[in-house]
């Protein structure tokens, strides 16, 4: 089985020409498939995020390959695989970065080592295993090679898994870890909205966010356009999870970066 499709997330950057080198490789492999960026502004090697971009992303795509590359870990002896889902096949490091991805594709199937010669460059360099290793693999999965024909089967319970972001929820209160932030400025935070009805917060409660060094006032709503401009608000964003932003304004200038954030009902 083949697939039309190849989507393509990493923390590259676009001032390079790493994505570039990726789509050659691809292009010299699987001339005539089709290529969805997801995005390359990831910020260097933040797992999670990219984790978090790619799971909301790839239940909108069409059957594909998703290539994936957040890697620190690159050169050592962390494994390159290939993560068979029934909506989809994953490639990249075995970190922790493809699982959220392969669960939201339904879960894994089978799992396979990116170990075959045959389907990588033939020069293979230690920091540069996108290129090399992942988008020729990539490639070849798009143009009808069949997963097990890459290396021996991995154990799917064996596979790297990030460790669960912590949320707490308690009447009145959610503190929940950031999982990204998006060009607006928005701050996506791992809890949902099952977990901000478990701290008895809904629309119109006036809250404190607090961040690192910052304590702001702001209103749970359910569009931007609830508050006025310049003023902040707790929505449930389009993945279901519950974000922090200003209407009109940016939520992370206001607050600063921070790994947590707090909401808790102003009394």
């Amino acid at each position: 089985m083949g697939y039309d499709w190849i989507s393509f997330t990493t923390d590259y950057g676009l001032s390079d020409g790493f994505v570039a080198a990726c789509h050659g490789v691809i292009a010299r492999f699987a001339p005539g498939v089709r290529m969805i960026d997801v995005t390359h502004a990831v910020p260097p090697q933040r797992l999670r995020w990219g984790a978090a971009v790619l799971a909301q992303t790839v239940p909108y795509l069409p059957p594909s390959v998703h290539l994936a590359v957040v890697d620190p870990g690159v050169g050592t002896d962390r494994r390159p695989i290939v993560v068979v889902t029934d909506a989809g096949v994953l490639v990249g490091p075995d970190n922790g970065l493809l699982q959220p991805a392969a669960e939201a594709l339904g879960g894994v199937r089978s799992a396979y080592l990116l170990a075959a010669p045959d389907y990588r460059l033939s020069a293979v360099s230690a920091t540069f295993h996108g290129r090399d290793i992942f988008a020729p693999a990539a490639a070849h999965l798009a143009v009808g090679v069949a997963p097990e024909r890459f290396g021996p089967p991995i154990d799917p319970d064996s596979l790297a898994r990030l460790r669960a972001p912590e949320i707490d929820a308690v009447p009145g209160e959610l503190s929940s870890e950031v999982l990204t932030v998006d060009r607006f400025g928005n701050i996506q935070l791992a809890a949902t909205a099952k977990d901000l009805a478990a701290a008895g917060l809904r629309r119109g409660d006036h809250v404190t966010i607090r961040a690192e060094g910052a304590m702001v006032p702001a209103t749970v709503a359910r569009t931007f356009a609830d508050v006025r401009s310049g003023e902040l608000l707790v929505v449930i964003d389009s993945a279901d999870h519950v974000a922090v932003a200003v209407n009109g304004s940016s939520a992370v200038e206001r607050l600063g970066e921070a790994d947590r954030l707090t909401v808790a009902r102003r009394r």
